[in-house]
């Protein structure tokens, strides 16, 4: 009972971890906007998403090559790369401009660099976390306000169907997840059940094992942060309680794909949207509601993942972030064309 309450605290903490990308997301759109950072000229056009697919299964491949090489170091060089990158968009509309270089602002970028020096010395579970946060609003926020809502909710449908194929089908998710793990950067957010566990010297279980309850919620990731029994081991011991883990992993890419849609839906919500007051942030009804989809998304991965089987997370998280937006338009008076963003094509 005691694990089974660890394991509960801790998939709060991971609904935590998401509110927080969520909320800077929605506290970032604005400030994106006014320093001119958004990504496109025309937001509404759904090219942008075939463009960003692409983006993301050349990345995919050049990983899997890298790891296929042994020279996955170039993998941990670019996600530290894009950390400080990413932070100092953060960083650069949250610090004020008290010292500044030409352009620069001075500890915006002492911030950002020092963000990436606690990733390449000291990357323990606290810290990747706390990096993951910082870097999963600013990308969801950049890509919020450059994503109209048709574009994203297409970004949404095609890369939830592209995760489960490549977790359930292809299995190379799965194989790229067994080769970033052991690199300890924020692809992975890192929730421990003990007080005692450290990411730093734990054993890392491997994703594309058969064993039951070894991966977790996104695309393979793994569940458990204990160092895993052998299959063999694990099949003479059917009463394994998939509960005794050390610690619960979940993408840091699912935490952002679906607040790509919160942040759009904020940013773009037309005026007649009513809003809401959230910790000091005036939030569309559109976007609230997304925010729920979300959550109930992640509920239900959430429990899925704690009965000890693998699965993609972005199919329930990415259906329940759109069906909670189209709730949320529709209660708002919005026309189902509209909401969905293809009126101004008809």
């Amino acid at each position: 009972m005691e694990q089974r309450t660890r394991a509960l605290v801790a998939s709060a903490f991971i609904g935590v971890i998401f509110l927080l990308v969520q909320l800077g997301a929605l506290a970032l759109v604005q400030p994106f906007e006014a320093a001119g950072y958004q990504a496109v000229e025309d937001p509404s056009d759904p090219t942008n998403t075939v463009v960003y697919v692409a983006a993301i299964l050349v990345a995919t491949g050049l990983m899997l090559l890298a790891i296929k090489l042994n020279v996955d170091q170039l993998i941990r060089a670019f996600v530290v790369f894009a950390g400080v990158y990413l932070s100092w968009y953060v960083f650069s509309v949250v610090v004020p401009d008290v010292v500044t270089y030409g352009e620069f602002n001075v500890i915006a970028v002492a911030a950002a660099l020092a963000l990436g020096a606690a990733l390449l010395l000291y990357p323990e579970w606290y810290v990747i976390d706390a990096s993951g946060v910082v870097m999963g609003a600013g990308a969801a926020g950049l890509f919020g306000i450059s994503f109209g809502l048709l574009p994203a909710i297409l970004l949404l449908a095609v890369l939830a169907i592209y995760d489960a194929i490549s977790v359930y089908g292809t299995e190379h998710m799965l194989t790229l997840a067994s080769g970033v793990m052991d690199l300890k950067v924020p692809v992975v957010l890192v929730v421990p059940l003990t007080l005692s566990y450290s990411f730093l010297s734990a054993e890392t279980p491997d994703p594309t094992g058969e064993v039951e309850g070894e991966a977790s919620a996104n695309g393979g990731e793994p569940a458990s942060a204990d160092e895993m029994e052998s299959a063999e081991t694990v099949d003479e011991d059917p009463e394994a309680d998939p509960m005794d883990r050390d610690a619960l992993f979940i993408g840091l890419g699912d935490a952002v794909i679906p607040t790509v849609l919160v942040a759009s839906a904020a940013f773009f919500a037309p005026s007649s949207v009513p809003t809401v007051g959230l910790l000091g942030l005036v939030v569309p009804l559109t976007a609230l509601a997304a925010m729920v989809g979300t959550f109930v998304g992640l509920a239900v991965l959430l429990r899925m993942v704690l009965k000890g089987r693998a699965h993609a997370g972005l199919p329930l998280l990415n259906g329940g972030v759109i069906g909670g937006y189209l709730v949320g338009a529709l209660a708002s008076g919005l026309p189902l064309l509209e909401a969905l963003g293809v009126a101004g094509f008809l």
